[in-house]
């Protein structure tokens, strides 16, 4: 059955499906949308799966890519050339470019029956797995009392790499993290180290969903519960005359005092956060039970773009953080123990009274690469999406009626709401289409 560009819209404009019933049918669709629509390829299939097709093949220029074809919906499909549907079509003498223009003539679905059509879809799945790179550097500690205690230093080396063509350089987001890291090396190295064991960990795969800092939580360097604290240094490249931010002052007893005689001796102003709740690398940690410090100098208008470029890195202010961040270090690889704090995560109620400057906040992490729906890797205690029951490995397809083909998108609308904000969200769990509704949150 041909079913012009094979949707079903919520509010009702457009219905490929209204006047006939593909039930046991293999569904052959254009791609694309018609005009004034908003679709993605996964609101086909959906589409196609509750109207109970038995397959659904879509007619396009070129064969999607991999990316572009990643998230599972619960039915058979596939790409098609448009040379393989005007074969298909062929009983019914039409073909996909003269009912492509006659649906934009009358602005109306033009569904059928290919008379005389049977087919066969043969599937073979196969999975593929990709390797990530940790870069773990071990300095070890100088006092044989406390040598089997670790501090460690981390930020991510990974980027979103090339996107829509584009390369997208990550220089703070994340090469002054690693920048830093690899210079506190250089520095504790050359001075000959330091009374604990200090750890040097550049984390992968950050950027699709944390996983290279999981990796090391599940296989560390060091044996578990032997880390003192974790220090992660996630885009600080953009300091200029604001305030470090330091969040997770409250994860471990004494940090707050610690950071603020480090700050306070690099002659740097630093805006302390208690909770570690920040969707970066230092998560995992906190989630295993080490106490964790996230430096950060705030986010920009090229965060996840081209433009995030060399140029635009503070290098003196890049400098100062450094200088911090070694204060801290010293402190906690000669001091006392840090008990871990175990926080909860802060309530909605509170959340909803913050200042809303700050933005709205669905609170997940995900692959920041993907092209097929948002797919979450983390949903953060407290947040609104963990309120709206969503769950890690869910793939958001669309939020406030708008399509998401990726975290961008994702991003985007959030961006255009306010905390407070009730969204309606269309997900996957499972292959199965899924909805929900919640109230946005301010941003930490």
């Amino acid at each position: 059955m041909f079913v012009g560009y094979g949707l079903s819209t919520s509010d009702g404009r457009w219905d490929d499906y209204r006047v006939v019933d593909v039930r046991g049918r293999i569904a052959l669709a254009l791609d694309g949308v018609p005009a004034n629509v908003a679709a993605t390829r996964l609101d086909k299939l959906i589409a196609a799966r509750r109207a109970g097709a038995k397959a659904l093949l879509i007619a396009g220029g070129e064969l999607a890519e991999l990316e572009a074809t990643s998230s599972n919906v619960d039915l058979v499909s596939a790409g098609v050339t448009r040379d393989a549907a005007d074969a298909l079509l062929a009983p019914s003498g039409q073909t996909v470019g003269a009912l492509q223009a006659a649906i934009a003539t009358r602005r109306a679905p033009a569904s059928f029956v290919v008379p005389d059509r049977r087919a066969r879809i043969d599937v073979a799945l196969e999975r593929e797995d990709r390797r990530a790179v940790n870069v773990i550097g071990i300095l070890p500690g100088t006092d044989p009392a406390l040598a089997r205690e670790a501090v460690l230093i981390g930020a991510h080396h990974d980027h979103v790499g090339v996107v829509n063509g584009q390369v997208h350089p990550g220089a703070d987001d994340n090469a002054s993290g690693t920048a830093i890291v690899l210079g506190l090396a250089r520095a504790f190295a050359t001075a000959g180290g330091a009374p604990r064991t200090l750890v040097f960990a550049l984390f992968g795969a950050e950027e699709i969903g944390l996983v290279g800092s999981r990796h090391y939580v599940n296989a560390p360097a060091m044996p578990p519960g032997r880390t003192v604290a974790m220090i992660n240094l996630d885009m600080v490249g953009r300091l200029g005359s604001a305030a470090l931010q330091i969040g997770g002052v409250d994860s471990g007893s004494g940090l707050a005092r610690l950071v603020n005689d480090a700050a306070r001796a690099a002659g740097v102003a630093v805006k302390t956060r208690g909770a570690p709740f920040a969707p970066s690398d230092h998560l995992r940690f906190y989630r295993a039970g080490t106490p964790v410090l996230f430096f950060h100098t705030g986010r920009h208008d090229d965060y996840h773009k081209p433009t995030d470029t060399a140029d635009r890195i503070d290098a003196a202010g890049l400098a100062r953080v450094a200088a911090v961040a070694a204060g801290v270090v010293e402190r906690l690889a000669a001091g006392g123990p840090v008990t871990y704090v175990k926080l909860q995560a802060p309530r909605a109620e509170r959340r909803e009274r913050r200042d809303r400057a700050g933005g709205a906040f669905l609170g997940v992490v995900g692959d920041a690469t993907g092209g097929d729906g948002a797919r979450l890797s983390e949903v953060m205690p407290g947040s609104a999406a963990e309120r709206a029951g969503m769950r890690d490995g869910d793939v958001i397809v669309r939020i406030a009626g708008e399509p998401v083909q990726g975290f961008e998108d994702l991003r985007r609308v959030i961006g255009g709401k306010k905390p407070g904000d009730t969204v309606e969200l269309v997900y996957l769990r499972n292959g199965e289409d899924r909805t929900a509704s919640t109230a946005l949150d301010a941003r930490p």
